[in-house]
């Protein structure tokens, strides 16, 4: 029986435990370069201190109008690498695996004077309306997710995670609640499978490509559990490896479709994706941190890792007193194991 502290191997991808750090967006770029900083570096290398065996870097934008904000990340240049490497790197030195997860946040891109989407939708009333991109606008695109997945790889990332969740762009392209579209684009899943495929195309055939993606929308009317296990299948079969199962994000949340808040509200969405995708992995969020729950989740076969946001943002060494708390042997930095009844 696997734990949350027993190894992960897929591909090229060997994790010394399931824990998984997710992409938390910091709002931290201080240049509004899009590129990364000393803030940057210490909260990704403490969390690998801490013990996560994955960690992935957060929403990292294809273009400056792509960001949620000024303040957010980008990689759409040779000379921001540099600063992503030095983050790999320390997190290697420090004995966890790094991914970075490439996205661009289409109309819900606050700071951008016009947004772009695949149809001229405004998320809220709080947000610029966006323009429809063109035709060939939405072929640029997908090569502009391109140059950041090579630009990831250069950088020396261990995988690479699309954003397909959450209301951003490629949301709403496979979204019939944000897609409108009459051209060949009006195809829901085309623009994603575009994307995977162009992202492939920059990875080495044994990278895992991993894909966040909403498994159900909360809106009124909005896709159903089944519609989100067929659009994975369709992005699976374009070269995804791995999902990343989340819900919503795509608009306010009707009463009818409202999950609640409870610990562990999105694993069944990780069940039935796991079910439903035979032999792909599956990192199951929403609420883990209790330890025990992380736990039960792998030893239940539920999902294959776990992913603690919140809980890690509280506490960098997460991982170590979870551990702990469970009685399972992780490995503790020597500086540190007066603090812990674990031992290397």
């Amino acid at each position: 029986m696997n734990t949350l502290f027993s190894p992960f191997t897929y591909k090229s991808l060997s994790l010394k435990n399931r824990v998984v750090m997710p992409p938390m967006c910091q709002y931290s770029v201080t240049k509004m370069d899009g590129t990364p900083n000393d803030w940057h570096y210490t909260h990704y290398v403490s969390r690998a201190i801490g013990g996560t065996g994955l960690i992935i870097v957060e929403m990292t934008n294809v273009e400056p109008d792509g960001r949620i904000s000024n303040h957010c990340l980008g990689l759409w240049s040779e000379e921001q690498v540099a600063a992503y490497k030095r983050i790999v790197d320390g997190i290697h030195d420090n004995g966890a695996k790094a991914a970075i997860q490439i996205a661009h946040a289409g109309r819900k891109a606050e700071d951008a004077a016009t947004p772009v989407a695949p149809s001229a939708i405004r998320f809220n009333e709080n947000y610029n309306e966006p323009r429809a991109l063109t035709t060939e606008e939405v072929k640029e695109m997908v090569e502009k997710f391109r140059t950041s997945a090579k630009l990831a790889v250069q950088a020396g990332f261990d995988a690479i995670e699309l954003h397909g969740a959450h209301g951003y762009l490629i949301h709403q392209f496979h979204s019939s609640y944000t897609n409108k579209r009459d051209d060949e684009y009006g195809e829901l899943s085309r623009f994603g499978v575009e994307v995977i495929k162009a992202v492939k195309s920059e990875m080495p055939e044994d990278m895992p490509l991993i894909m966040r993606i909403s498994a159900t929308e909360f809106v009124e009317d909005g896709y159903e559990l089944k519609d989100g296990i067929e659009l994975a299948k369709q992005y699976k079969n374009a070269g995804v490896d791995i999902f990343h199962v989340s819900a919503g994000g795509e608009g306010k949340i009707a009463s009818s479709r409202n999950p609640g808040s409870h610990e562990g509200y999105m694993v069944p969405f990780a069940r039935t994706f796991k079910e439903e995708l035979n032999d792909t992995p599956i990192i199951a969020v929403g609420r883990l941190e209790d330890a025990g729950l992380a736990n039960a989740i792998v030893g239940n076969n539920d999902a294959d890792l776990v992913a603690v946001g919140r809980g890690m943002l509280r506490d960098p060494y997460w991982a170590i007193n979870a551990a702990n708390a469970i009685n399972q042997d992780i490995e503790v930095p020597e500086q540190y194991t007066r603090g812990f009844a674990i031992r290397k």
